[in-house]
């Protein structure tokens, strides 16, 4: 991503970038189609292809911040074969008080694939730098586009889930 950086074109912090990848033999299982674990490697390359076109690494780098990756989910429609190549399509989903969700969709011969959706923040050894303020740094509005119902369910249940852990670390 770093080396091809000089000729992709920047785009809106809202928009949806897409990434040209194929399937290696090291991306499969048994099976011989692509592992589950490796559609989220290969969503992080797309993610970094984002934060580098939308400039959101510059606020990173403004903040002295860091991508953390807190929750992931993978939903696995349809197989990718070796040498099969494949799009991934990349964008901004919306933002709470905490946390980005962005949206991987693994598209091929005009079908969605694969679908990884991730939520992470930027953390400085300030804290955590609130997502509608690093919206603002890239030029857009603050107010979070609506998120869909199962999002916000989703969202919801990974803060159960650390709060249960939490209460279990304490015992």
């Amino acid at each position: 991503m770093l080396l091809r950086r000089p000729w992709r074109k920047p785009v809106h912090g809202l928009a949806t970038t897409v990434v040209r990848m194929r399937v290696w033999p090291l991306d499969l299982d048994l099976n011989r189609h692509v592992t589950n674990g490796r559609y989220f490697t290969l969503a992080d390359v797309a993610r970094m292809d984002f934060v580098l076109r939308t400039g959101a690494f510059r606020v990173a780098l403004r903040h002295k911040a860091m991508p953390i990756v807190g929750d992931t989910w993978g939903k696995f429609r349809r197989e990718l074969k070796l040498f099969e190549a494949f799009d991934v399509h990349t964008r901004i989903l919306g933002w709470d008080h905490k946390w980005n969700l962005m949206e991987h969709r693994f598209v091929s011969n005009g079908r969605v694939v694969g679908v990884v959706v991730m939520r992470g923040l930027f953390r400085s050894a300030k804290g955590t730098l609130p997502p509608a303020e690093f919206i603002r740094e890239l030029g857009l509005d603050d107010t979070s586009p609506p998120l869909p119902q199962w999002l916000s369910n989703w969202a919801h249940s990974c803060d159960e889930m650390s709060a249960q852990l939490r209460g279990e670390e304490q015992v």
